[in-house]
C-alpha cells in the first residue's frame, strides 16, 4: 500500500506549488513509484507538473448517470472501471489522476464506492500517493481517498491564511479523520514570520517550515512553465526540500 500524503489549503496560498515540488522531491530523490492525485476542483496540478490531461473522474461519474453512455454488452461496473483506467496519465517519473469539479445533484454513492475501490487497487502499485486536495478535504472527508498518513496544511504569511489553516485542522477533528501527522507550512514569507507566531500556535499545527516568496515561481507561473522544472537552486525548491527532509518523507 502506498504512503498517502495530502496537501490542503485555501486558494492562492501556494498549495499546488507545494504539491508539485513534493512530487519533484520524491522523483529526484528516487523515493519510489508515485501516483499524484489532483483532488482540488480547481484542478491545475497537471500544469504545475507539465502533464496534459484529457479525462477527469468527474466526467466519468457523470456519464454513469446516463444509461445510453454505456456500450451494449458492457456492464456498468465494467464501463466505469474501463473509464477510470483511461483517466490515468502515465509518465516516466510519476502517474497522475485528476478528480475534476465538485459533484452535482443526485446520488453518487455507487460510483464513489467503485472509485474508492479503484484507488485502493491503484495504491497497491505505488510507493507514494500525493494528493493535492482543497481546504474542504472533500474526497478525504467522503472517504473516497483513505489512509492519509500525513497532511500538509498550506498558508500564506497572513493572519487570515493562518486562521484558515487552523480551520482545516478543526475540520479533521470534527470529521474524526484518522490522520496521524499534520503539519503547517507558511509560504510567501519575506522575512522572519515572528509576528505570526501567536496565530501559528493557535492552530495547534506544528510548523514544518516556511517557504520564501520566490520570483522564479512567479516567472514560471507567468509564462506557463511547469514548476516541476524549477532549478535546484530556486529558493522555493530548497525550502520544500528542507521541510520534507526534516519530516523524513
Amino acid at each position: 500500500m502506498a504512503r498517502h500524503i495530502a496537501v490542503a489549503g485555501k486558494g492562492g496560498t501556494g498549495k499546488t506549488t507545494f504539491a508539485a515540488l513534493l512530487v519533484r522531491y520524491l522523483v529526484l530523490n528516487h523515493k519510489g513509484s508515485i501516483l499524484a492525485v489532483d483532488a482540488d476542483p480547481n484542478a491545475n496540478l497537471n500544469e504545475a507538473l507539465g502533464v496534459k490531461v484529457d479525462t477527469v473522474i468527474a466526467d466519468i461519474l457523470d456519464a454513469t448517470k446516463n444509461p445510453r453512455a454505456i456500450p451494449a454488452g458492457m456492464s456498468k461496473d465494467m464501463f466505469i472501471q474501463y473509464q477510470l483506467a483511461q483517466a490515468l496519465v502515465e509518465t516516466r517519473s510519476f502517474d497522475l489522476l485528476t478528480m475534476g469539479r465538485p459533484q452535482g445533484p443526485g446520488c453518487y454513492c455507487y460510483p464513489n464506492d467503485l472509485l474508492r475501490k479503484h484507488l485502493e487497487t491503484l495504491s497497491a502499485n505505488y510507493d507514494y500517493m500525493v494528493i493535492d486536495s482543497e481546504a474542504g478535504l472533500e474526497h478525504i472527508s467522503r472517504r473516497v481517498i483513505q489512509n492519509v498518513g500525513a497532511l500538509y496544511v498550506i498558508s500564506d504569511a497572513s493572519v487570515r491564511g493562518i486562521r484558515s489553516a487552523g480551520r482545516v485542522r478543526e475540520l479533521v477533528r470534527e470529521l474524526q479523520l484518522d490522520i496521524p501527522h499534520m503539519y503547517l507550512v507558511v509560504t510567501k514569507t519575506t522575512g522572519d514570520p515572528g509576528p505570526l507566531r501567536e496565530e501559528i500556535e493557535r492552530t495547534g499545527l506544528p510548523l514544518a517550515g516556511t517557504i520564501p516568496y520566490d520570483e522564479q515561481v512567479v516567472a514560471f507561473d507567468t509564462y506557463g512553465k511547469p514548476l516541476f522544472d524549477l532549478p535546484a537552486d530556486a529558493p522555493a525548491v530548497q525550502a520544500v526540500n528542507t521541510i520534507l527532509s526534516r519530516c523524513r518523507i
